[in-house]
């Protein structure tokens, strides 16, 4: 099965980690990632600590734990762009957000892009 379908597939959580210049480690739950081609990715991200981590370190790890079980994916990543309040972002989002007196409208999203280096399973390193 290809890398995609399984995330298109699979219920569960993600969490995208990133760490600053210093290497101080922030941690924050993501949707499933966006699959641009086989080797390439997207997350929608906010102006927030991920997204502030990521100007200055651009390696990262998504990693994926599914629903009722110790099965999932580990991402190893490498920021390759990102585009600010990119249209794309409405077309490509799974969650249709309704916004009531346009609270979220004003705050900037970017769809950042990521190579990814490798995949590992969730428990071990079993290539």
């Amino acid at each position: 099965m290809k890398l995609s379908e399984y995330f298109e597939n699979s219920k569960g959580v993600g969490i995208i980690s990133t760490a600053d210049k210093d290497g101080k480690i922030n941690a924050a739950i993501y949707s499933r990632p966006h699959f641009m081609d086989d080797n390439t990715v997207a997350f929608i991200a906010a102006d927030r600590l991920t997204h502030a981590n990521l100007q200055a370190n651009h390696y990262a790890v998504y990693l994926f734990k599914e629903d009722g079980c110790y099965e999932g994916k580990r991402l190893y990543l490498k920021k390759i762009r990102e585009e600010k309040d990119s249209p794309l972002i409405d077309e490509i989002r799974r969650k249709k957000h309704n916004v009531i007196g346009g609270e979220h409208k004003a705050e900037s999203r970017f769809l950042i892009y990521f190579e990814i280096d490798k995949i590992l399973p969730l428990i071990g390193d079993k290539k």
